[in-house]
C-alpha cells in the first residue's frame, strides 16, 4: 500500500479557518489530569510520518507521550501500555489487517487489565466506512477518517482524544503491598498503577509510601543509575547493558528499568522518548500460549515526566525504587534526561552511578567542571567512532585520576571505557558490562553464570566504517567537481565561440582588405591560440558535429555492435504524413552554443546522458511495467498473466505484503494474520517464489522482474536467483529426459546468473531516512548488500541491478522534488564510496546499480531525469575515472503516490497521466502507473489496466511521444535544469558538513527536513494556498461524507490459511536441514563471509522468516529512533 501522507489516517489538517465552535474548543482543550499515551504505528508499518505529527501535538497540548514508532505488535503495544499505565493509545495503520490488529488490541487489553485504556486509530482512506463502524461497535473508541480530519481540524481531534482520556487513573492504583509482590502480569499491571499514584502527592497514599520505604531497606537490590549529556547515547547504552546481562545470565535475571525524561514548562507535555530505542526488553522465549507470557517476562520498563520538579529526575524517585525493590525485581536500573556540567541529582538514589558522554565535550579544561566526573563509578565516552576519541579517552580517565587522587593507578586502568552502543555486539559496551559485574556481586547481585567471553579491551576496537573517514567529504568534493566540469563546458564553448568569431572576422578582411593580410593573418593567429586551449574532448566533439548531424538526417542509423547490424528507423509519419524524428538536432551555428549543447546535453546514448540514458528505446518494448501483488503467489501469478498477456516485454513489478516486507513468516496471531496477503503478496518460501513467476521465461532478454522489498531483500533475492536457476534445471530435464550431470548444473547455473534481468529494491539508507522498512543494524545491511554486489562481479552477473536505489519512499513521505533527488542520489554515492572501501573496483559494481524516482505535480520532476543523469555520468567519469556503462544512470519512474487523494478517487488517473507524460519525455528507462484507488486499497484489477492503459495511449497513440527527445531546446527545461542541479549540488554540501550520509543519518537531518517539508505541504494545501482539484476547491456537493461503500480487493481466508499449510508443509520437508543451515549462515556473518552466497543454500531449506530471526541473532536489530 502507498504511504499518501495528505490522505492518512489523522488526516493532517493543520490550519482550518472554517471549524466550528465545538471542534474550535477541543483544538485548544487544556487537560485537567496528567494525560499520557503510547503512540505507534502498526505491525509491519513502516509509514510513521503521520503518527510522529500526532505525537508532536499531543506533547504540545500537554500529554505525556511514549513513542514506539513504527512496526509495532500489539503485544509490544499493549505491555507499553499498561506498564506506563496510559489513559490512551494512538495507532496509524495503513498497511492492512487494520480489523484484526484493533480487535486484537482491544482483546488484550481486556485480558491484561487494561480495559478502560482508550484506543484511538487511523489509516486515512485505506480503514474504509464500514471497518470503521465495526471497530467502533466492538470497542475501539474511535477511528478517524479523511472527512473526520476535514471538519475537525488536526488540533480539534487531537483535542478531542486528550479530553475523552482527561481522567485521574489513582482509583485504580492497589492500595495493599501484596499486590506487586509478584512476576505475573496482573503484578506487574499493579506496580504500573502504584507508580501512576506515586507521582500524584496524596495524603492518603502515605502509609502506603512508607511501608514501600520501610520493606526496600530490607532487600539488597543494586540500583545503577545512568546520566549524561542529551544524545550522548544513554538509552542505547542502557539496552545494550541489559542485552548482555540477559545474555551473560541465560535470561534469568528480572529487571525494572525507570527512565526519565524532562517535560515541558509551557505545556507540561512530554516526549518519553526512551522506550523506542529498547531493543532487549521484550521477552525472548515466546511461548504459543498468551499465559505463559508471565514466565518469559523480564524486563519491566516505567517512564517518568519530570513534570514540575526542575530537575533531571522525577519528585516520584525515590518512591518508584523503592517499589521496584518491593516488587521483587534483581536489579534497578534508572536513566535520567540529559543533564548539564553541574548536575548530578541522580547520585543520592542510587548506589552505582554511571556517566555516559561523548568526545565532543571541547577542551580538557572542561572536564574540571562536570560535577558527575567526581561521582560517577563508571564513565563511558559512546559514539568512540567520531574524531579524537582517543584522546577524550585519554584525558577523561586523567581527570577521574585527578579527581580520585589515584595517582598509583595509571589513567589506563580508571573505570573510563570508550563504547558505541550503535554498533551490533561492541566489545567496548562488553568491556564495560564486564567492569561493571563485580560491583554489582559486591552489592547482593547473584551472578554466577558467565556465557559471554571475557574481553581485554577498554574501549571499541572494531572501527572498520562503512565509509572510512578520510571520505566523509565525498559529497562536498562531488559537488565541485559537477560545478568545475559545467565551468569547463562553458570556458571550452566560449573559446570554440572565439575560434569561429576570429576564424570569420579573418575570411572577412582577407576578402574586403585583400591589401592589408596582417590584419587578417592576427585574427587566426589569435585563433590558433585559442585552438590551443581547446581540449581533447572538445576538439572530438566539434570534429564529430558534422557526422552527428548527417547520421540523424538519415531515415535509419545503422550501428555495428560485435559483427552484427542494428538498424533504428529515425522517422515516423502522422497520419498527414508530417515526418516526425526521433531524435531532433539542435539548428544552432555558433560552435560556442554547439559545443556547449555537446558537453552539457548531447544526444540521448552520449556522455553526459542528460537527454537519455541509451541513444533509442528498444523497438516493441514500452517501458510500462506490470504491476501486481495481492493474495498468494497464485492469483498473483493469475494477475501478471492477464497484464503481461500480448505484450512483447514482460516487465513484472511485484508489490510485497507486509509481513514479507519486515522478513517474517505467515501466522496465526490476528495482528500478523490480518495483514497476510493484504497491500502486496505473501511470500516465505521457495516453492512460493516459484509459485509467482511460474509461466516466465526469467532469462529471456524481454522478461525483467522488478521486486519492492527492501529489509529482507538479500533473502527475496536468493529465492528469485534459485527460481531462475531451477527454472533452466527444470527445462532442461524435460529436453534432455535426464538430470543434468555435475558439469552441466553447474554451467546452467553459470549461465543463468548471467542473463536473468531485473532489479531489487534493497536501499536501506532510504529506510532510514523516509517510510521504513530497515530489519537490522544499518552496518549489518550495508555489509551484506556489498556482499551481493561483490557476488554479482564474482558470477558475472551483469543484467541485474544489485540495488534500486529508490527516491520513492522518501517522497512518500513528504520530500520535495529536489530533496528526493538530493537524498537519493547522495545514498547511490554512498554506496559507490562503501563499496570502493571494500576494495572492488568501481566498474565491476556501478553497472549494477539503478535509480528509481516518484514523479509529482511539481515543475522540478520535469527535469529530475535529466539532472539526475547529468550529476551521476559527470561524477562517474571526472571523478572515479568510471567507464561509459558505468557512467549511464538507468532512471526508473513510478508516478506519485502522494498525489492519489482519498477524495475523488477518479481524479487521480488525470494527475497520474501528466506524471506519465513528463517521465516519458524525460526518456525515463521503465515506468509504473498507479493505480487511482491505490489510496485506499490494494487496486483492483480494472484499476490496473486503466493505470497500465494510460502509459500505452502515451507510448502508441500520443504523437509527439514518438520523438524521444521533445524536452531538450525548451528554455524553461534548460533553465529548471540549471536550477535544480544547483539546488541538488548545495544539498550535497549540507551533507557533507554533517559528515555525509550516515553521519547526517545519525543527527536525523534527512528524515526531519522531509517532515518539515510534508508539514509545509499540508499546510498549504490546507489553507487553500495549494489547490487541489476535488480535495480541497471543486468539490462534490456532498464531500463531507464518505462513500457508501468502496470495491476493496482483500485476501480471502482459503488465500491466507493456503499459505500457513505451505509454510508448515515447507518447515516439515526441511526440519532435518534447517537448523544446520541456519547455524552455517549465522558463522558466515560471525565470520565476515559473504553472507549472500550463503543464503543462496539457505533459502531452499529455510523460510523467510527463520532466515530474518535468525540473522537478528548476530547482526543486530534495527533501533528505532525519533
Amino acid at each position: 500500500m502507498i504511504d499518501v501522507t495528505s490522505t492518512i489516517g489523522f488526516n493532517p489538517i493543520f490550519f482550518m479557518t472554517d471549524l466550528s465552535a465545538e471542534y474550535q474548543a477541543l483544538a485548544h482543550y487544556k487537560p485537567r489530569h496528567k494525560v499520557r499515551f503510547v503512540t505507534a504505528a502498526s505491525l509491519f508499518d513502516g509509514h510513521d510520518a503521520a503518527i510522529n505529527i500526532m505525537r508532536r501535538i499531543l506533547q504540545g497540548m500537554g500529554a505525556e507521550v511514549i513513542h514506539l514508532g513504527h512496526n509495532r505488535s500489539v503485544d509490544e503495544i499493549v505491555t507499553a501500555a499498561l506498564q506506563e499505565d496510559v489513559q490512551g493509545i494512538a495507532i496509524s495503520s495503513y498497511q492492512g489487517g487494520h480489523v484484526e490488529f484493533f480487535k486484537y488490541m482491544v482483546d488484550l487489553l481486556r485480558q491484561r487489565g487494561g480495559a478502560h485504556i482508550q484506543v484511538f486509530g487511523g489509516g486515512g482512506g485505506v480503514i474504509v466506512p464500514s471497518e470503521i463502524a465495526e471497530l467502533h461497535a466492538y470497542g475501539v473508541t474511535r477511528i478517524y477518517s479523511p472527512q473526520d480530519g476535514q471538519r475537525m481540524g488536526l488540533q480539534g481531534m487531537i483535542g478531542e482524544m486528550i479530553m475523552r482520556c482527561d481522567q485521574d487513573l489513582s482509583p485504580h492504583a492497589p492500595t495493599q503491598l501484596q499486590a506487586i509482590q509478584g512476576t505475573t502480569q496482573a503484578h506487574w499491571r499493579a506496580l504500573a498503577q502504584l507508580i501512576t499514584a506515586l507521582e500524584t502527592p496524596t495524603p492518603s497514599l502515605d502509609p502506603l509510601r512508607e511501608q514501600l520505604h520501610a520493606h526496600a531497606r530490607t532487600r539488597k537490590v543494586p540500583v545503577i543509575g545512568i546520566t549524561g549529556t542529551g544524545g550522548a547515547g544513554k538509552s542505547s547504552l542502557t539496552d545494550e547493558l541489559i542485552r548482555r546481562l540477559r545474555l551473560d545470565q541465560d535470561d534469568r535475571l528480572r529487571i525494572a528499568v525507570i527512565s526519565i525524561d524532562p517535560s515541558r514548562r509551557k505545556s507540561g507535555g512530554a516526549l518519553l522518548g526512551d522506550r523506542i530505542r529498547m531493543n532487549a526488553i521484550s521477552p525472548w522465549r515466546k511461548s504459543a500460549a498468551d499465559s505463559a507470557q508471565d514466565e518469559n517476562q523480564r524486563v519491566f520498563m516505567r517512564s517518568l515526566a519530570t513534570r514540575e520538579f526542575g530537575s533531571e529526575i522525577s519528585a516520584a524517585l525515590p518512591d518508584v525504587i523503592a517499589a521496584a525493590k518491593c516488587a521483587g525485581f534483581d536489579l534497578v536500573i534508572v536513566e535520567t534526561s540529559g543533564i548539564g556540567q553541574g548536575d548530578a541529582a541522580i547520585v543520592p538514589h542510587v548506589d552505582v552511578p554511571l556517566y555516559v558522554m561523548t568526545p565532543e565535550f571541547g577542551a580538557a579544561s572542561q572536564l574540571e567542571k562536570i560535577d558527575m566526573l567526581d561521582f560517577a563509578e563508571f564513565v563511558a565516552i559512546n559514539k568512540f567512532d567520531r574524531k579524537g576519541a582517543a584522546d577524550a579517552l585519554r584525558d577523561v580517565a586523567k581527570q577521574v585520576q585527578r579527581n580520585r587522587e589515584a595517582w598509583q593507578t595509571p589513567p589506563d586502568q580508571m573505570p573510563v571505557f570508550g563504547t558505541m552502543a550503535a554498533h551490533f555486539n561492541d566489545d567496548g559496551v562488553t568491556a564495560l558490562y564486564q567492569a561493571m559485574k563485580p560491583r554489582l556481586q559486591a552489592l547482593g547481585l547473584s551472578l554466577p553464570n558467565a556465557r559471554l567471553p571475557i574481553t581485554n579491551v577498554r574501549h571499541s576496537s572494531h572501527q572498520a566504517a562503512i565509509v572510512p573517514s578520510a571520505r566523509n567529504r565525498y559529497l562536498a568534493e562531488i559537488s565541485e567537481t559537477v560545478r568545475g566540469y559545467k565551468r569547463r563546458a562553458r570556458a571550452q564553448a566560449q573559446l570554440a565561440r572565439e575560434i569561429q568569431q576570429l576564424q570569420a572576422a579573418a575570411a572577412m578582411l582577407a576578402d574586403s582588405k585583400p591589401h592589408k593580410p596582417r590584419a587578417a593573418e592576427a585574427s587566426l593567429g589569435l585563433a590558433a591560440e585559442r585552438e590551443q586551449q581547446l581540449d581533447a574532448q572538445a576538439r572530438a566533439l566539434l570534429a564529430d558535429w558534422p557526422t552527428l548531424k548527417a547520421d540523424y538526417a538519415r531515415d535509419e542509423l545503422v550501428v555495428k555492435v560485435r559483427d552484427k547490424e542494428i538498424r533504428s528507423p529515425l522517422v515516423t509519419r502522422s497520419l498527414s504524413g508530417t515526418p516526425v524524428r526521433k531524435v531532433a538536432l539542435p539548428t544552432f551555428h555558433d560552435q560556442g552554443d554547439i559545443l556547449q549543447w555537446l558537453m552539457l546535453d548531447n544526444v540521448p546514448g552520449r556522455y553526459p546522458f542528460t537527454a537519455g540514458t541509451f541513444a533509442f528505446k528498444r523497438d516493441n518494448e514500452d517501458p510500462t511495467r506490470m504491476f501486481a501483488g495481492e493474495g498468494d503467489a497464485f492469483r498473483t501469478n493469475r494477475r501478471f498473466k492477464l497484464l503481461s498477456e500480448g505484450m512483447p516485454a514482460k516487465r513484472l513489478s511485484t508489490a510485497f505484503d507486509s509481513v514479507t516486507l519486515y522478513g517474517n513468516d505467515p501466522d496465526l496471531r490476528p495482528d500478523i494474520y490480518g495483514k497476510v496477503g493484504n497491500s502486496g503478496v505473501s511470500i516465505a518460501t521457495l516453492d512460493d517464489m516459484k509459485a509467482l513467476y511460474d509461466g516466465f521465461d526469467l532469462c529471456s532478454p524481454s522478461t525483467s522482474v522488478s521486486m519492492t522489498i527492501n529489509g529482507p531483500a538479500p533473502t527475496i533475492l536468493a529465492m528469485f536467483m534459485n527460481t531462475a536457476i531451477d527454472q533452466n534445471l527444470d527445462r532442461f530435464r524435460a529436453e534432455h529426459g535426464r538430470e543434468p550431470n555435475a558439469q552441466e548444473a553447474a554451467d546452467i547455473r553459470a549461465w543463468v546468473l548471467q542473463n536473468v534481468r531485473g532489479t531489487v529494491q534493497a536501499d536501506i539508507l532510504k529506510e532510514d531516512q523516509g517510510q521504513n522498512t530497515c530489519l537490522f543494524s544499518t552496518e549489518f545491511s550495508l555489509k551484506v548488500m556489498g556482499d551481493i554486489a561483490q557476488y554479482f562481479v564474482e558470477h558475472q552477473v551483469r543484467n541485474f541491478y544489485s540495488v534500486s536505489i529508490s527516491g520513492y519512499h522518501i517522497a512518500e513521505a513528504g520530500a520535495n522534488p529536489i530533496s528526493q533527488l538530493a537524498f537519493t542520489l547522495s545514498n547511490g554515492f554512498t554506496f559507490v564510496e562503501a563499496y570502493l572501501a571494500r576494495g572492488m573496483h568501481i566498474d565491476d559494481f556501478a553497472p549494477n546499480l539503478s535509480f528509481f524516482f516518484s514523479n509529482g505535480m511539481d515543475p522540478e520532476y520535469t527535469v529530475m531525469g535529466r539532472v539526475a543523469r547529468r550529476i551521476w555520468a559527470v561524477t562517474m567519469k571526472e571523478k572515479y575515472g568510471a567507464n561509459e556503462r558505468s557512467q549511464k544512470l538507468k532512471y526508473h519512474i513510478q508516478t506519485s503516490g502522494r498525489s492519489l487523494h482519498a477524495q475523488e478517487i477518479q481524479f487521480n488517473d488525470i494527475r497520474t497521466t501528466l506524471q506519465a507524460l513528463i517521465a516519458i519525455y524525460d526518456n525515463c528507462n521503465s515506468l509504473h502507473t498507479n493505480a487511482f484507488d491505490e489510496a485506499i486499497t490494494t487496486p483492483t484489477e480494472e484499476s490496473v489496466r486503466r493505470a497500465m492503459a494510460i502509459q500505452l495511449i502515451i507510448n502508441r497513440e500520443w504523437g509527439l511521444a514518438k520523438n524521444e527527445n521533445p524536452s531538450q531546446g525548451a528554455f524553461i527545461i534548460e533553465e529548471l535544469t540549471e536550477l535544480v542541479e544547483e539546488a541538488v549540488l548545495a544539498e550535497f554540501e549540507k551533507i557533507a558538513e554533517r559528515g555525509g550520509v550516515l553521519g547526517a543519518m545519525e543527527t536525523g537531518y534527512q528524515r526531519g527536513k522531509i517532515q518539515d517539508e510534508s508539514m509545509h505541504y499540508e499546510m498549504l494545501k490546507h489553507t487553500g494556498e495549494l489547490p487541489i482539484i476535488g480535495v480541497n476547491t471543486f468539490k462534490p456537493p456532498q464531500a463531507d461524507e464518505a462513500p457508501a461503500t468502496i470495491e476493496l480487493a482483500r485476501s480471502t481466508e482459503s488465500e491466507k490459511q493456503s499459505q500457513l499449510d505451505r509454510l508448515n508443509a515447507f518447515h516439515q520437508r526441511h526440519a532435518n536441514e534447517c537448523t544446520d543451515m541456519l547455524h552455517r549462515l549465522q558463522q558466515a556473518v560471525i565470520d565476515n563471509a559473504n553472507v549472500f552466497e550463503v543464503l543462496m543454500d539457505a533459502v531452499r531449506v529455510c523460510s523467510l522468516g527463520q532466515i530474518t530471526h535468525a540473522l537478528f541473532e548476530v547482526g543486530g536489530q534495527y533501533r528505532r529512533n525519533m
